[in-house]
């Protein structure tokens, strides 16, 4: 997906972060009266492979234009044989076994660790699941993705070893995403579209890329319905995420604030600006 259908008063904005170049300007417009932002990880025409996403950079610019909920849109292989092609899977536990990746925006002068006990909101779980069920889309809440660092795919080996952990499907982006979503203090949502059964499968083979694309193409018809009708669905926001998503900080900041290197303060501005600098009286 490199646009949202539907979309009005679209526009582009480059949005300079600290961190780097985000993956390409932000597309900025409104779905049924929504404020929405959307980002193309690998950048239009698919210019970035997956260790090379700046996720860094990507989350501080869509917090710096103020996106308070995250939806994460990626094709990912099925590790199960009830999640067939197709399937959208509402992803909620992950497995790291990234290794090349910037996963925090933390560093050496100010030190933070937050729960990731439960990586996903559940609001937004809810709202994603009822608009699967409305449009009829096949999908199934709950699943747990194992996260690669590719851009290869898995062995069979491999991937018959995330299947014996329990793991549901298998992908290459959604963290350090994740991670990163909950230091900025942002409600995330994950969304896995199946697109294959990976190697495992004795009947399927190994995984082509053209395979991939066919069913990539498939899903964002879907997943574009599911984007359109999800974002009224958000207008009620409530004042504070029921799930705490938005005061992921409180607790988390260990560095006292006289032993805090003041650039990497000036860096966080957006991300952790609300305990970092609060307004006054804030």
């Amino acid at each position: 997906m490199y646009q949202l259908e539907g979309l009005q008063h679209a526009r582009r904005q480059r949005v300079r972060s600290p961190f780097g170049e985000p993956s390409d300007d932000l597309l900025l417009g409104e779905l049924d009266g929504r404020p929405v932002a959307f980002l193309p990880r690998h950048g239009r025409g698919h210019r970035i492979p997956p260790s090379e996403i700046n996720g860094r950079a990507n989350i501080d610019a869509l917090k710096r234009v103020g996106v308070t909920d995250l939806l994460s849109l990626s094709a990912v292989g099925s590790l199960r044989e009830d999640l067939p092609p197709g399937t959208f899977v509402i992803v909620d536990q992950f497995v790291d076994r990234t290794f090349r990746r910037e996963a925090t925006f933390f560093e050496r002068g100010l030190v933070a660790h937050v729960s990731l006990a439960d990586p996903v909101c559940r609001r937004l779980g809810d709202a994603l699941e009822d608009a699967c069920r409305a449009l009829g889309l096949p999908h199934r809440r709950g699943g747990t993705s194992l996260v690669i660092e590719g851009p290869q795919f898995s062995t069979r080996a491999e991937s018959g070893l995330y299947r014996q952990w329990g793991c549901d499907v298998i992908g290459m982006t959604s963290l350090p995403e994740a991670r990163l979503a909950r230091e900025a203090e942002l409600c995330y949502a994950a969304v896995g579209m199946v697109t294959d059964y990976d190697c495992w499968h004795p009947e399927h083979g190994h995984v082509t890329v053209s395979e991939v694309m066919a069913l990539m193409h498939a899903n964002a018809d879907g997943a574009g319905r599911m984007v359109e009708h999800l974002a009224p669905a958000l207008a009620p926001h409530p004042d504070a995420c029921p799930a705490g998503c938005d005061r992921a900080l409180d607790t988390a900041i260990v560095t006292p604030p006289g032993m805090r290197d003041a650039g990497v303060a000036a860096r966080l501005d957006a991300v952790a600006g609300r305990v970092l600098h609060p307004a006054p009286g804030g």
